[in-house]
């Protein structure tokens, strides 16, 4: 018998210990949301309204904003509701709807953090050769392959969980549709670690190679070069995005590092809410290209 069937709601139980804490969680999630969603909006009003910023280490930027705000608008502003209204339900189609967005972004941000990281090899190991490397289509063909490759993987994943028998329970220990939290209530996966472990290898693990490689290649690049203005030059141009790639694949580690039963709502909370709203500060803040571009637009000299 299909159990999916009498399964119309799950209940999501994070912060289930501290629900005298609500009105404090929901203003801490508001702040981190609406803090995320404007600095992404002003990255990408930036790239699109400052010609000076129409090259491909700013397009993968904007981007990236674009995913970082699909990111966060995918969880938590149903955390929010749960926090604000006290109902822990979310239907079912509204959990995998969830889950596909959620994977979706995930997904197309690993392989977008690679894509940045050859632009920056590439800038700095080969600057002469840049403009050839990096035309329009190759990094349009990127940007759509990457696009689709996260959609893919997000459509496949989404059904394959789809297929699970949630006869365990209904409860998912966790602030959203997570794919191990939904794993830990099923009992029929049999054969989905290898799924998720051939997964993982493709859209993280090896992204996450490519984006190494490249940083090992513009370390040995940066440091043959004499002079000590041109070494921080060089490698100036790549810190806002290596600061967001330790960040980033620090957190979702820490996050999927432990089983389905011992997983860590701060990592949850920092890898899906906070390193989306921390990466426009990083960039406006350290990049001066960015820094510029907000100043001309706001008029500031």
């Amino acid at each position: 018998m299909d159990n999916r069937t009498y399964i119309k709601t799950f209940q999501i139980l994070a912060f289930v210990n501290s629900t005298e804490s609500y009105s404090l969680l929901f203003l801490v999630f508001f702040i981190i949301y609406t803090t995320g969603v404007l600095g992404n909006l002003i990255i990408i009003s930036a790239v699109i309204l400052d010609i000076r910023l129409h090259i491909p280490m700013y397009i993968f930027l904007c981007h990236l904003s674009l995913i970082d705000i699909i990111f966060t608008s995918s969880i938590l502003p149903k955390l929010m509701d749960i926090l604000l209204s006290g109902n822990n339900l979310i239907t079912f189609w509204q959990c995998f709807t969830q889950l596909y967005f959620f994977m979706f972004a995930a997904g197309t941000e690993d392989i977008l953090l690679s894509c940045m990281a050859y632009d920056r090899y590439v800038a700095i190991c080969k600057p002469l050769h840049y403009h050839l490397i990096m035309k329009k289509k190759k990094y349009i063909f990127l940007l759509l392959g990457t696009f689709a490759s996260g959609s893919l993987n997000s459509i496949f994943m989404t059904l394959s969980i789809y297929q699970f028998d949630f006869c365990h329970s209904n409860v998912i220990h966790n602030f959203f549709c997570d794919i191990k939290a939904l794993e830990k209530i099923s009992c029929n996966y049999a054969g989905f670690h290898i799924i998720l472990i051939i997964e993982t290898l493709l859209l993280a693990f090896c992204p996450f190679m490519l984006s190494v490689t490249s940083y090992v290649k513009i370390v040995q690049t940066v440091l043959s070069i004499k002079s000590t203005h041109g070494r921080r030059k060089a490698f100036s141009t790549c810190t806002s995005h290596l600061t967001v790639l330790m960040i980033f694949y620090g957190t979702g580690v820490f996050m999927y590092l432990n089983p389905p039963e011992e997983q860590d709502l701060v990592f949850s909370v920092l890898y899906t809410a906070v390193t989306p709203m921390l990466n426009p500060l990083i960039y406006s803040l350290r990049n001066k290209e960015v820094k510029g571009a907000l100043k001309r637009i706001i008029g500031v000299r």
